[in-house]
């Protein structure tokens, strides 16, 4: 009967531990962007990471003295982006160089060059919206 509840107690302490470790691996996206904050900007598309589960894209942007800065976005799951045509093909397709916009959530520092999409939008006009404030 001992190593009945002794192994009972080790099979729950091992699954306690295994789901606090995900638990704890969650994180909120107002502990690292400004929640409700809109920015802009504007360079060269250049690739998606598409992984679970965030997505991120890197974009060129070419600063007032010329010099580049690659920014980062982090954007929705892979599955969020085959719905909006995004990816290696789809109606929304990007192709490293494509000229776009980016509205976004800014970075709490205010300063690093990454955010959280919201928008895309094309030379041609169309827009593809990821979030809704």
């Amino acid at each position: 009967m001992i190593k009945q509840t002794l192994r009972c107690v080790v099979i729950v302490s091992c699954g306690w531990l295994m789901t606090a470790g995900s638990l704890l691996a969650h994180h909120s996206l107002a502990a690292t962007y400004v929640m409700g904050g809109d920015a802009e900007v504007a360079g060269a598309f250049k690739a998606f990471r598409l992984v679970n589960p965030h997505s991120s894209m890197k974009m060129d942007v070419t600063n007032e003295d010329g010099s580049i800065t690659e920014w980062t976005f982090t954007g929705g799951s892979v599955s969020t982006l085959a719905r909006l045509g995004l990816g290696r093909t789809g109606p929304n397709a990007l192709r490293p160089g494509d000229m776009i916009t980016v509205t976004y959530m800014p970075p709490l520092d205010g300063k690093s060059p990454l955010g959280l999409l919201k928008t895309i939008s094309y030379e041609d006009g169309r827009m593809v919206q990821f979030r809704v404030d």
